[in-house]
């Protein structure tokens, strides 16, 4: 049987997780399922997303999703390029926990 271990994440490494929520369509509709979208940092990890989520925001996080997106094909007056990539974080709460979408994120 394998033991749990106690990870710790330092302060600086969550504020700098949890970049900033995405509010489209489709992450609007997901919040009556108790799921809300966040941008993260590309080196952050599923535990790290959760422990940030739970001390920003003082709520009880479930589960975590992540993805990996890829930057756009633009062309801008004849030049072409790409967007940045970035990962983005689905985040289920607990039963009666929700995020007051409209306020800037408190940091600790």
């Amino acid at each position: 049987m394998r033991k749990k271990l106690k990870r710790h994440v330092s302060d600086e490494k969550l504020i700098n997780t949890i970049k900033k929520p995405i509010m489209t369509e489709k992450s609007t509709n997901l919040n009556q399922f108790n799921q809300y979208s966040f941008v993260v940092s590309k080196s952050s990890n599923s535990f790290e997303i959760k422990t940030a989520i739970e001390k920003i925001f003082k709520v009880k996080v479930v589960k975590v999703n992540t993805s990996n997106v890829r930057g756009k094909l633009k062309t801008f007056k004849g030049n072409s390029g790409y967007q940045k990539d970035y990962k983005k974080a689905i985040v289920t709460l607990a039963e009666g926990n929700t995020i007051d979408s409209s306020l800037e994120i408190k940091w600790l």
